[in-house]
């Protein structure tokens, strides 16, 4: 089943334009989820809003937004108040400047989209925009109103289309130093920096996302089939906590398997010659 477009507009370049759609590039609707439900009764149970004071139940339109400015004392916000706030969109992403690929912080990543051209009459203009960005080895940053705010968007191009990255505020992320600050500015050098070289090198892969394990969700699916099929639910066993070595030994028994894994490694087979 083809995906449907979640917005659509005109990617804008000055003035280069074209119809493009926008396509969530991410789900979690694949996940395995729950309902909550009276354990009584079986049902399923529903949320309702209630009074924090006198406990009672709120109905829809007694319910409004406020802000509060001082320990329960609060502004009070009308819907249309609040929706006039709402910048209005003119259905334009349009791109602000662009940025070499090597300059781009992923810490400000939000949530990833597809763009591709909107109709067949963009597929020109779309493939320009596209190729250029490949040749020239840059992202664009453009600004577009995305669900009723004006967001900031990274994209750059990937196959035969265009990835689209929301980004955070700055404001919403916090500054790395909070969580560095107490990291003492080590010196790692000689052979403890030469056998850490080595093991990463052993370790050398591929960006390969087929092979993720998401052993939670694969966990909730085997305790429903299970509960299916009335199976006993046995408790996982805890590993026991590793007991704390020294560094060096660490990355020397680390490296010394790496090794021995490399020599019990079998060869390869020559092909086999057809007989003749």
């Amino acid at each position: 089943m083809a995906p449907r477009a979640i917005w659509k507009g005109h990617l804008k370049i000055g003035e280069l334009a074209c119809g493009i759609a926008l396509y969530s590039a991410a789900t979690t609707s694949e996940r395995v989820s729950f309902h909550v439900l009276n354990k009584k009764t079986g049902n399923r149970v529903k949320r309702e809003y209630v009074d924090a004071d006198t406990g009672k139940p709120v109905e829809h339109d007694d319910q409004i937004k406020g802000y509060e400015t001082s320990k329960g004392a609060y502004i009070l916000l009308e819907p249309d108040e609040i929706a006039a706030a709402t910048p209005q969109s003119d259905k334009m992403l349009t791109v602000d400047h662009f940025i070499s690929c090597a300059d781009i912080d992923t810490i400000y990543f939000d949530k990833p989209y597809y763009l591709a051209p909107a109709d067949d009459a963009s597929q020109e203009v779309f493939g320009l925009i596209r190729e250029g960005m490949k040749t020239k080895g840059v992202a664009a940053l453009a600004t577009a109103v995305l669900f009723r705010r004006v967001r900031t968007v990274l994209i750059h191009a990937q196959g035969r289309g265009l990835v689209a990255d929301t980004l955070n505020f700055d404001y919403e992320v916090r500054a790395a130093d909070n969580a560095f600050d107490k990291i003492p500015n080590l010196k790692i050098k000689g052979e403890m920096l030469d056998l850490a070289k080595h093991i990463i090198g052993t370790k050398s892969g591929t960006f390969d996302p087929s092979k993720f394990d998401d052993r939670y969700d694969a966990a909730l699916a085997d305790l429903v089939k299970a509960k299916m099929e009335g199976k006993e639910i046995r408790k996982p066993k805890r590993e026991a906590k590793g007991k704390v070595i020294d560094l060096m030994d660490a990355l020397r028994q680390s490296a010394g398997a790496q090794k021995a894994a490399a020599k019990r490694k079998p060869k390869a087979e020559a092909p086999r010659r057809k007989a003749s």
